[in-house]
């Protein structure tokens, strides 16, 4: 049985000692200066050099990284064969990889889903199809959706972030509306945590995870004590407003239980006039500063 998606979690965040997710969300038109030109326009290949060279320069750093696949999407089927790419090098550099697609369906469509991208009991190779640790999925159509996806994860060992309360400002217009004395995002968590707390590992996490954003601080604590077991996946630090002080909440008396985000923040820090100015065109080195003054700055907030 491979090792549960929770647990590899853990150790990852332990052994490189902080909780920073890294976001690659590729936007040629943010390139450095001239890099598009470096592959002579093919904005695949600058695509897939871009995200890579983002990988080598975080990955002595912090534990995981997270592709938002749109970007590749927009980018069409070439797109799609760079996020591959990106992601087989990230596995080989020993980096968490999460897959942001937000996925869902039911029935036999959900059971494809998730035979690609978490894998599945059903399959001949249990392993998913794409380079995948973990994948975002929507809650929204219930238990059916999300049966095939925690089937294929626990037989795989790899792992799910539920989209409970978002980080973006009309996450409440659905999230916050109240059914039977509880706002809805409550609901999904209260079922979030029957889903997983049958398959807690050693750690006491699950595979199952929950995407809480750092914009609401106050519902990000009050998560942080319904969601027993579940690892929590912060977005909305940064340039999104949330600060450490924020995201602090979100972990356990251990310190463990949540990734914080970072996504342009890190990945474009050298379009910031600070870095511009003290790096020039060296952009590795702008990226490098940035992920290590996040983690700092969240070990500066964290329960010791």
């Amino acid at each position: 049985m491979p090792l549960n998606f929770g647990d590899r979690l853990a150790q990852a965040v332990r052994a490189k000692n902080n909780a920073v997710l890294v976001g690659v969300d590729p936007r040629p038109d943010q390139f450095p200066a001239g890099w598009i030109d470096r592959f002579a326009g093919d904005v695949i290949a600058a695509t897939r050099e871009f995200g890579c060279e983002v990988l080598r320069t975080v990955a002595p750093l912090v534990p995981a990284v997270k592709f938002q696949m749109a970007f590749y999407e927009a980018l069409g089927p070439a797109g799609l064969q760079a996020l591959e790419d990106t992601a087989r090098t990230a596995r080989e550099l020993g980096l968490i990889v999460i897959l942001d697609g937000k996925r869902n369906d039911i029935g036999s469509t959900a059971e494809a889903y998730a035979e690609a991208y978490v894998g599945s009991p059903k399959a001949a190779q249990p392993a998913p199809v794409w380079t995948s640790d973990a994948l975002t999925i929507n809650p929204y159509l219930g238990s059916e959706g999300i049966s095939p996806f925690l089937d294929g994860a626990v037989a795989a060992g790899t792992g799910l972030f539920l989209l409970v309360r978002t980080s973006n400002p009309s996450a409440g217009e659905f999230q916050d509306l109240v059914a039977e004395g509880k706002p809805i995002y409550r609901h999904v968590a209260e079922r979030l945590v029957q889903w997983a707390s049958p398959h807690a590992g050693t750690s006491g996490y699950s595979p199952l995870g929950a995407v809480v954003g750092a914009t609401s601080p106050a519902q990000l604590a009050e998560l942080r004590g319904v969601l027993k077991g579940i690892w929590i996946l912060v977005p909305g630090y940064g340039a999104q407003g949330g600060t450490a002080k924020d995201v602090a909440v979100a972990f356990d008396e251990n310190g463990l239980g949540a990734v914080v985000n970072n996504s342009r923040g890190i990945t474009f820090a050298y379009r910031k006039p600070e870095y511009a100015t003290k790096f020039g065109a060296d952009w590795q080195a702008a990226v490098r500063e940035a992920t290590q003054r996040m983690i700092d700055d969240l070990q500066s907030a964290m329960p010791r």
